[in-house]
């Protein structure tokens, strides 16, 4: 038996289930990059908020390129369980807030035509780092990504998530649409002014009226997220189904711990979703950068440490003595480099997290961290890097991470962007491959034609 509407009265009792009729629920938001993590974050903040009768904010999900995720849900009427885990046990619940999904390189006109649609009211993004087609050392649109010049090339057929919002928004515009909010929810810093950028400049390049009127009409919040989403595996779904009696291909799982701050800044309607736990805040910055440099700087560095040191798991990583010290000083680090933030403690941030990722029960894979190093390096540790040493100090937990990342660089299961280029700066000599892949410009910017940060890593070389 599959996991449906239909089946959902035989779900065990302790599986907690929708409080509303799905189908009754309209479509007010438009997701693009509907994978694990969505589902176990935005969208269960959705679900809290239409269950208490919050309004017509169901998800249409879009996948940009697999067709995924729609072979999970379609035949579950987009039903799926989360499983919340940590060392005490597991809470199982059905989500019922995605309405549908769409495929993208199949469904072009369908996305663009919902994301126009005037009941689309919010559109919202995980599209991962490289997604957003920018340089990671300036945020400024990539002229020569492929995609980027496909998308100039034939605006009505665009390839990249940018250039089907740009699509989208000159049909609203068309159509008069009205306004739009769009809240990205990657881990990107100013993630709401560098979306804008790259939608202005791709609009820009198209007709700069459509690029006045996106000005004017379409709100760019900037947003913090944090959940740990492990990916899901088949010995997941295994047990699953002997749990509930039903097969759901759909599950997601993650931590109990959840956070979503977000700019208070909105073009249309706006969801209550401070009522079910996010934050409305006026400046998202400190929480955002407490988050990259702290957590998802030291994500980073456990994964590339720990596969060094041949773990799979962050949780394994982290049992190891010399990895957690570099975890410990790493977060103070990062911690020195940031503004007082009211409400938060950065000693008690840093236990907090790393009891998360000590975390036995999510047996979160290192190579699923590891996976676009290029992308996510220049926020997560390059910042710290810089800062530190401005301020007097040696960051050499931060360049122990990114000495990590350089040694993964020869390894067979490296997932890049610029895997071709990277590959080309490996060495057996270590100033040697320092030197190369520091010269990258659009990873490492100013910073990497420094000597002593060159120094630095080669020092801390793992």
């Amino acid at each position: 038996m599959r996991l449906a509407r239909a089946t959902l009265g035989h779900v065990p009792a302790d599986v907690a289930t929708p409080r509303y009729a799905p189908a009754d629920v309209g479509i007010g938001v438009v997701h693009l990059g509907i994978g694990a993590f969505h589902r176990a974050h935005q969208a269960v903040f959705f679900d809290d908020l239409i269950a208490q009768g919050g309004g017509d904010w169901r998800i249409c999900g879009v996948s940009l390129r697999s067709a995924g995720v729609r072979a999970q849900l379609a035949d579950q009427d987009c039903l799926y369980t989360l499983v919340e885990r940590d060392a005490e046990g597991e809470r199982l619940r059905i989500i019922g807030s995605v309405a549908e999904i769409l495929v993208a390189g199949e469904q072009r006109d369908a996305v663009i035509a919902r994301l126009a649609a005037p009941a689309t009211q919010l559109v919202t993004l995980t599209i991962t780092e490289k997604g957003y087609c920018h340089d990671p050392a300036t945020g400024a649109i990539n002229v020569d990504h492929p995609d980027i010049l496909h998308d100039l090339a034939n605006p009505a057929a665009p390839r990249s998530a940018i250039g089907l919002l740009v699509a989208a928004l000159a049909q609203r515009r068309a159509s008069g649409g009205g306004p739009l909010t769009i809240l990205s929810c990657d881990n990107l810093p100013h993630n709401g002014a560098l979306l804008r950028g790259v939608v202005l400049a791709l609009a820009g390049a198209r007709d700069a009226a459509l690029a006045a009127w996106i000005e004017a009409s379409i709100a760019f919040p900037a947003s913090m997220v944090d959940r740990i989403v492990p990916a899901t595996t088949d010995a997941d779904i295994g047990a699953l189904t002997r749990q509930i009696g039903m097969v759901d291909r759909g599950m997601v799982k993650s931590e109990p711990f959840r956070q979503w701050v977000i700019e208070d800044w909105f073009a249309g309607a706006r969801p209550a979703l401070d009522t079910v736990g996010a934050q409305f805040v006026a400046d998202v910055r400190p929480f955002e950068h407490a988050k990259l440099r702290m957590l998802n700087g030291a994500h980073s560095t456990v994964a590339y440490l720990g596969l060094c040191h041949g773990y799979e798991t962050v949780d394994a990583a982290m049992a190891d003595r010399r990895i957690a010290a570099v975890v410990d000083q790493l977060m103070r680090e990062a911690a020195s480099t940031l503004p007082p933030i009211a409400g938060l403690d950065p000693q008690a941030y840093a236990t907090v997290l790393q009891a998360r990722f000590r975390n036995p029960a999510l047996q979160h894979r290192l190579a699923q961290i590891a996976m676009d190093g290029s992308q996510k390096i220049p926020q997560r540790l390059l910042g710290t890097m810089a800062d530190v040493y401005a301020a007097g100090g040696t960051p050499r937990a931060a360049a122990t991470g990114v000495a990590a990342w350089l040694r993964h660089l020869s390894s067979a299961h490296l997932n890049d962007p610029l895997a071709d280029r990277l590959r080309a700066a490996v060495s057996d000599d270590v100033a040697m491959l320092v030197a190369r892949a520091l010269s990258i410009e659009k990873i490492f910017g100013p910073l990497g034609r420094q000597q002593w940060c060159r120094d630095l890593i080669v020092e801390m070389m793992p």
